[in-house]
């Protein structure tokens, strides 16, 4: 009887022994279940779904625009000007080809008079692309007081052989808007022109740009924290080999870039534009941007994208009404603004908005909070959601800027206008990789800034670099 219930207890601590490892299997199985599931969303992320760029993308799949198919043709549109060259009135050079004997009777044509003249106009480049400019002085001796009057020199004209302004412009234009590197702009300008410059002379260049253009830096951060809508982005590139930030700050007219090591508040407090902005902010929802005691609105497109990877990738019905519902938003503000109208109609503005608060809840039902964790789980930091749930408290908490561009024409729906502003800097560190020092990042911003606010004001860029390479600094 005692070896039976000795036996009994051994199976039974067995058993218990056996339960404990089958339950930390289980933990251990739901623990690599939520990283395969991870892992899995991750690979399923690409540029048609988040906020990755395209270049980015991992495997070659038909791309979907978040556009809609338009139903007008391919090509120049009905009332389209065109950009057919024209011909000039007054020529540089002309050739004249006359008519010397008839081609049938063989008669001499060269003294009768043409009854019907054809013109065709050839645009080239000049054999020779260089203007050599000498400047020459004079001393002279006075016959009464035996004293020499000499002339100087004009200001910019300070050493025996020098490069011009306008090719001084032209050398800055392949650096920071071509995004050619110095030497290769150095081989171009040779190649093209003639002269040889050192990439030494060409950074000079550059830099005295740069110094000169300063004041102007000044004036487009003042104009920028008066506008009544702002857009700001910031991606990363580096300088040194290390990481740093870059920041724009964009309007339709005028462009601001910086470089800073930091990509929150400590950049933006340097920065010194959105202190005191008291405009529209719009942005993708950066924490440090709300901070700042202005209005906010979010980009859209963001959101248009994140819905796209609910709906597609896991399979929830709301994310494709909400990414429905957001197009339909848009569209019903372009037709306002077709017909003239400043906003919507409140009982027009106060339906979308119920239709919005309708599909948050179907995705709060779908996607319930998970419960309250235990004493002993809880950490430090915000909680660990799914995209879905962050999706939706973003969404939920910031409507308000979610929704501004219905209330707000002024407003745009996405963030392009900052995000096309800062794609070229992408291009420039493919082209060329990370910047040598901060000062040729920092001359990179301002020049770049300039030419990008001249190009939305229509302004010629090649004769502003020139005034931005003269010794005295051009005006804004």
């Amino acid at each position: 009887m005692i070896s039976l219930r000795q036996e009994n207890k051994a199976l039974r601590e067995l058993l218990a022994i056996r339960d404990e490892q089958l339950s930390q299997m289980q933990q251990q199985m739901t623990e690599l279940l939520k990283q395969v599931q991870a892992l899995q969303a991750r690979l399923s992320k690409d540029s048609h779904n988040s906020h990755l760029p395209p270049s980015s993308d991992r495997f070659q799949r038909q791309p979907k625009s978040l556009r809609k198919k338009s139903e007008k043709k391919a090509g120049g549109q009905p009332g389209h000007d065109g950009n057919t060259l024209s011909l000039s009135k007054h020529p540089d050079q002309t050739i004249r080809y006359q008519v010397q004997q008839c081609e049938h009777c063989r008669y001499d044509l060269r003294r009768m008079a043409c009854v019907q003249e054809e013109r065709r106009q050839v645009i080239d480049l000049p054999p020779k692309r260089l203007v050599v400019i000498e400047h020459q002085t004079e001393q002279k001796c006075c016959p009464r007081c035996q004293r020499i009057t000499a002339t100087t020199f004009p200001e910019d004209v300070r050493a025996p052989v020098q490069y011009g302004p306008a090719l001084g412009a032209v050398a800055v234009y392949l650096v920071q808007q071509q995004l050619l590197p110095y030497e290769r702009a150095c081989e171009t300008l040779q190649d093209l022109m003639g002269p040889a410059m050192t990439v030494g002379t060409l950074k000079a260049l550059v830099d005295r740009c740069a110094a000169n253009l300063q004041p102007i830096e000044v004036q487009i951060k003042d104009h920028l924290r008066q506008a009544k809508v702002m857009h700001q982005d910031e991606t990363g590139l580096y300088v040194m080999g290390k990481r740093h930030w870059m920041h724009v700050a964009a309007t339709a007219a005028l462009t601001h870039y910086a470089v800073h090591p930091k990509r929150g508040a400590e950049a933006v407090d340097a920065i010194g534009i959105l202190n005191g902005f008291r405009g529209v902010s719009v942005h993708d929802g950066w924490a440090t941007y709300w901070k700042y005691a202005c209005e906010h609105a979010l980009c859209n497109v963001h959101h248009l994208r994140e819905l796209t990877f609910v709906f597609e990738e896991q399979h929830q019905a709301w994310a494709g009404e909400m990414k429905r519902l957001l197009l339909a938003m848009n569209e019903a503000v372009k037709e306002a603004q077709q017909h003239g109208l400043r906003q919507l109609h409140p009982s027009e503005l106060a339906d979308w908005k119920a239709r919005y608060h309708a599909v948050l809840q179907a995705g709060e039902q779908a996607n319930p909070l998970d419960p309250p964790p235990k004493e002993e789980a809880i950490k430090r930091g915000r909680r660990k959601q799914s995209t879905a749930r962050n999706l939706l408290d973003r969404l939920s908490k910031h409507q308000d800027a979610v929704l501004l561009f219905l209330e707000n024409f002024a407003v745009p729906f996405d963030n392009s206008r900052a995000e096309r502003d800062i794609r070229m800097v992408k291009v420039q560190q493919k082209v060329s990789g990370c910047f040598r020092s901060s000062l040729g990042a920092e001359a990179f911003c301002r020049i770049r800034g300039y030419i990008s606010t001249l190009h939305k004001q229509g302004a010629h860029v090649l004769t502003a670099l020139e005034l931005a390479g003269h010794p005295v600094s051009p005006a804004f």
